[in-house]
């Protein structure tokens, strides 16, 4: 989860969520997402909240991590106790490295989720991992478990981008790993890519593209490089050592994605994502992106349901001694006003291929719209038929047709 919580009202000691948040969870879905924060070392871009072993300190451990989460989720089912249970439809485990948590840990969390609200029958189930982190032994443990998807960070087949990203593994090994989850029988897999990272050819960017295809996934993932205050790659480049990334070479690379990808018969369903098909799309993902309510297990892991979101402390040893004391994790919380969930709907599903229909918008969002439209940003189809649809170049310029379209 990034780095920086905002502000927010405190939160009960229990827990415990207004009567209306519990009365509406799961209407518009429900998912699970575990933060395991544990990582080998840091990547020099990563501002996320992760702890490598020496900066942990004392009161935390993977060895006890997953009692942990299993705590936090005893606690969550106190607190929508009379609420009707809602069914699971997505698990989305994500970090740091989950996958440095033993397979067996991961297994005994999914299944504490499945026994406290039960997983759907057609649950999508996903870790996160990186490719020097499985084998196909501990990939076959977690499959048998039943995580029916995984995502691993790529970011680039170049070995001197990987390098300047701070990247442990070997240019071949996420493809590799790939291949040994689909030989596991994971259902899905998908291959994370960042680009515009300084030193980044072309031709690097075209070979990580080309690897990817040649991988046989069903889901691609690609990320501009966004430099974090507080990193060390930001660092560097306020040093003079490195470059800045350049918008003009996002942009290419963007481009150079689509066509290539495309040409694979992959499809964009959202501004930095694309599949092979349907059933190969994020549906934990699109729950994010479509406004309905997840659960956020973790140290600075995020909630939301029924209008109401919270986070985490963010240290794994504060986590740990809330839940020691019977305490909720939660640090602070917000209760979203229409206008708020209104603004978030609008930046969030105009970035999606289904688009966002245009009778959501104000008098002078559809004015935005309408010059969005006009300027080649919006399909044209898609618009006559009542929906915000963004074009290529409008993908591209995404952010600034989300600011067009609110008040």
């Amino acid at each position: 989860m990034p780095g920086v919580l905002p502000d927010g009202e405190p939160v009960p000691r229990d827990g415990s969520l207004p009567a209306s948040a519990r009365r509406a969870v799961g209407a518009r879905g429900f998912g699970v997402y575990v933060h395991v924060p544990f990582c080998a070392s840091r990547c020099g871009y990563c501002d996320f909240n992760t702890y490598t072993a020496s900066e942990l300190g004392g009161g935390a451990s993977r060895e006890t991590y997953a009692d942990r989460v299993l705590a936090e989720l005893a606690l969550a089912a106190r607190v929508l106790g009379d609420a009707p249970p809602p069914r699971v439809d997505t698990v989305f485990v994500g970090g740091g490295t989950p996958t440095l948590l033993p397979a067996d840990d991961l297994a005994r969390i999914l299944d504490g989720i499945d026994r406290t609200w039960g997983l759907a029958a057609d649950a999508e189930v996903t870790t996160e991992a990186n490719p020097e982190s499985v084998t196909p032994e501990s990939l076959k443990t977690l499959r048998a478990a039943g995580y029916t998807r995984i995502s691993l960070g790529m970011q680039s087949a170049a070995p001197g981008v990987l390098a300047v990203l701070d990247r442990r593994h070997s240019a071949g090994r996420a493809t590799a790993a790939a291949r040994e989850a689909r030989d596991a029988g994971f259902d899905h897999v998908n291959l994370d890519l960042i680009y515009g990272t300084p030193g980044e050819s072309a031709d690097d960017f075209a070979a990580s593209l080309a690897q990817v295809v040649e991988a046989g996934v069903d889901h691609v993932s690609a990320y501009a490089l966004i430099v974090e205050d507080g990193t060390r790659l930001a660092a560097r480049m306020r040093r003079g050592e490195l470059p800045y990334p350049s918008d003009d070479v996002a942009a290419d690379r963007y481009l150079a994605a689509e066509e290539a990808l495309g040409a694979a018969g992959f499809s964009w369903y959202e501004v930095s994502n694309w599949a092979r098909s349907e059933a190969a799309r994020c549906r934990h993902n699109l729950l994010y992106w479509t406004g309905a309510d997840w659960w956020g297990l973790g140290p600075g892991a995020h909630s939301h349901v029924g209008g109401v979101r919270w986070w985490n402390v963010k240290h794994p040893t504060a986590y740990a001694a809330r839940l020691a004391e019977g305490a909720s994790p939660a640090l602070a919380r917000e209760r979203l006003t229409l206008n708020e969930q209104h603004m978030e709907d609008v930046m969030l599903r105009v970035r999606l291929a289904s688009g966002l229909p245009l009778d959501v918008l104000d008098a002078a969002g559809r004015a935005g719209a309408e010059r969005a439209r006009a300027g080649g940003l919006l399909d044209a189809d898609a618009y006559a038929e009542g929906r915000a649809v963004l074009t290529l170049r409008g993908r591209l310029l995404a952010d600034a047709v989300v600011r067009d379209l609110l008040p």
